[in-house]
């Protein structure tokens, strides 16, 4: 989940001459410019080539949705989609992710409309203190997208990366389940089932 296998060498700005990134030295460090798309909109960030993705979103680009919270790939509170697939951002490097298409939080709603996985979640209270709410969500749609809500068994396995001290899983089970079942046409009885929502 940190960002590999996303069909591009991982470490090519980071080393050798094979780097890519326009590169300035100053007070002993290496910048690297990194091109990135960020909830839409095109920015280019000057940065140390060990500056993470999560950090760059929350310092540089002031996107503090994102949540800090081991810093380890172990909470899933730094959860973003890269190229529409769910990473952790505390072990990404932002100079992983040049030319590359990122969705935090902040990028999900429409028109300012909020996403249906974050209508859901209010609707479900899938939230306590709300700090690993972001990460939940975007793992949320990277479940989805994947059609991989087909039960609450896959779902928990799926968010498994994701812990809520707050003990909100059942409720975000809920919440996932109900936007799969709205996409598949059906709707949810009071107990969490499916039931066909023409009957």
């Amino acid at each position: 989940m940190a960002g590999g296998g996303h069909g591009r060498d991982a470490g090519r700005l980071l080393t050798g001459s094979n780097t890519k990134g326009k590169r300035t030295r100053g007070e002993g460090e290496v910048k690297v410019e990194v091109p990135l798309r960020v909830n839409d909109g095109d920015v280019l960030l000057c940065l140390d080539g060990s500056v993470t993705l999560l950090d760059a979103l929350r310092d540089h680009l002031g996107l503090v949705g994102t949540k800090k919270g081991c810093d380890q790939g172990a909470c899933g509170a730094c959860t973003v989609l890269l190229d529409g697939r769910r990473v952790l951002s505390c072990l990404t490097l932002a100079a992983q992710c040049d030319g590359r298409e990122v969705t935090t939080v902040e990028g999900l709603a429409s028109g300012g409309d909020p996403h249906p996985v974050q209508d859901a979640f209010v609707r479900h209270d899938a939230f306590q203190c709300g700090y690993c709410t972001p990460g939940q969500i975007m793992s949320a749609v990277a479940l989805l997208a994947e059609g991989r809500a087909g039960s609450d068994e896959e779902v928990r396995e799926f968010m498994s990366g994701n812990l809520c001290r707050c003990a909100a899983y059942p409720n975000i089970v809920a919440a996932i389940r109900e936007v799969a079942a709205t996409r598949q046409g059906v709707a949810m009885n009071g107990q969490g089932e499916a039931h066909d929502a023409g009957l």
